[in-house]
């Protein structure tokens, strides 16, 4: 008989002001010390987009306005590191007001260019999650 073991749910925004892309740079397990988009843990009676923008405020300070969803991905420990298998809902989102300033389990927060986001960033997931991002925000503001 297998072990048995949770499923978790994430959120996270690929967060724009004007071209520029929001990163975090992880001070926690997974991806301790790499950079990602913000993103965390949804909480029991919490509404996706609630969490969504609660793990944005955390990690980074600011408002955000969700303009949609992005996708959903999933993480499994024998590919990624995650302790267990997750699923990642993912959002497209613009800057509203505030300043990048690190916070929980971030330990750096900026906006960046496009090109600096994808080379930054260290899972390829998240690096094609951010293209779409590019793409499906322009649908989004139609």
């Amino acid at each position: 008989m297998s072990e048995q073991r949770n499923i978790f749910i994430g959120v996270g925004a690929v967060v724009f002001k004007g071209d520029d892309i929001l990163l975090v740079k992880r001070g926690k397990a997974p991806f301790e010390g790499h950079w990602s988009i913000p993103g965390g843990a949804l909480e029991h009676n919490e509404t996706l987009t609630d969490a969504v923008m609660r793990e944005v405020r955390e990690e980074t300070s600011l408002n955000i306005e969700i303009l949609g969803l992005l996708d959903v991905f999933e993480a499994l420990p024998a590919d990624t590191g995650f302790p267990a298998h997750t699923v990642l809902i993912d959002y497209v989102a613009e800057w509203v007001s505030g300043e990048p300033r690190a916070g929980d389990d971030a330990v750096e927060a900026e906006f960046v260019g496009l090109e600096e986001a994808l080379a930054r960033l260290s899972w390829d997931t998240t690096r094609r999650a951010v293209e779409e991002a590019v793409k499906k925000r322009e649908l989004f503001q139609k």
